[in-house]
């Protein structure tokens, strides 16, 4: 697992290879992630938007830009948590993700960035 902290917000991020959804001989490998948002601030906050740059280690690199998460835009008063899951196809065996939320203070509308922390999508039988 990765943590981040950026403007008392925490994301923590665990990966996970899907075998099931893979095909290694067409060079097709699926990965999920799970997301964890906790928002250590005074005021509540709502996730508005996220910028995702994904990047396989054949120099291949993609980004994803969009509304919310996985179709919502989550609110998280102080204290809260908010957990995702999601997924991400590669054309290679190792890769990585980082990117950005961009996020609300509800108190006073000022929107600012949080920082997705950089994480590795590795297939299992490459870690030996």
């Amino acid at each position: 697992m990765v943590k981040k902290v950026t403007e008392g917000i925490t994301i923590s991020v665990e990966t996970f290879y899907q075998p099931d959804y893979s095909n290694p001989i067409g060079s097709e490998f699926m990965f999920a992630y799970r997301i964890t948002i906790e928002n250590n601030n005074t005021f509540p906050i709502k996730l508005l938007r996220r910028h995702w740059y994904i990047i396989d280690s054949n120099g291949t690199h993609r980004e994803v830009e969009g509304e919310g998460v996985v179709g919502v835009q989550p609110l998280l008063a102080p204290g809260e948590t908010y957990q995702y899951v999601s997924g991400s196809n590669l054309r290679t065996e190792i890769g990585k993700m980082y990117g950005t939320y961009q996020m609300e203070n509800q108190l006073d509308k000022k929107v600012f960035e949080v920082r997705i922390p950089e994480f590795q999508m590795v297939v299992p039988f490459k870690l030996n």
